[in-house]
């Protein structure tokens, strides 16, 4: 655990930047308008990518795929679960009426609506940050490429 305290730090940074975002989005009264949580993906990409670059440098020579990889999942999904849970309590306790300022003619079909809502945050977020974490180690990978000797 010890070797993956930079990125569990990046995570919790990122899970602060995405907490304040969508506060100040819901001072302006604009937190409902689902457009604006593609700018989550941009908050976790850079932390994602931030935390692989630490890692790479602090590793030296032993930075492998495998472990940036690691530490790129960790960096998004405890980003991932501390604004889920954040979003969880806003919705219930913070904000009672917020999801049925979310919801839309279809979520009153639905019995438990917040499970779904709740359920998608959090696949957005893993999911995301999968696809970032793959992107990302694309270029800190090392390559295996030689290059050919001129005679």
């Amino acid at each position: 655990m010890k070797n993956y305290a930079l990125p569990i730090r990046f995570g919790i940074a990122a899970s602060g930047c995405l907490i304040a975002y969508f506060l100040i989005l819901s001072l302006l009264g604009i937190h409902t308008n689902v457009f604006y949580s593609l700018f989550n993906a941009v908050v976790t990409g850079f932390a994602i990518y931030e935390a692989i670059k630490y890692y790479k440098l602090k590793k030296g020579t032993s930075f492998s795929y495998g472990n940036g990889f690691i530490a790129g999942l960790i960096t998004g999904g405890v980003a991932t679960l501390i604004f889920t849970l954040f979003f969880a309590l806003y919705a219930t306790e913070l904000n009672p009426g917020f999801l049925e300022e979310l919801s839309t003619k279809w979520a009153k079909e639905y019995e438990s609506f917040e499970a779904i809502v709740f359920l998608v945050v959090a696949i957005m977020g893993f999911s995301t940050t999968l696809v970032l974490t793959l992107s990302f180690m694309q270029l800190f990978k090392s390559s295996n490429n030689l290059k050919s000797k001129s005679a």
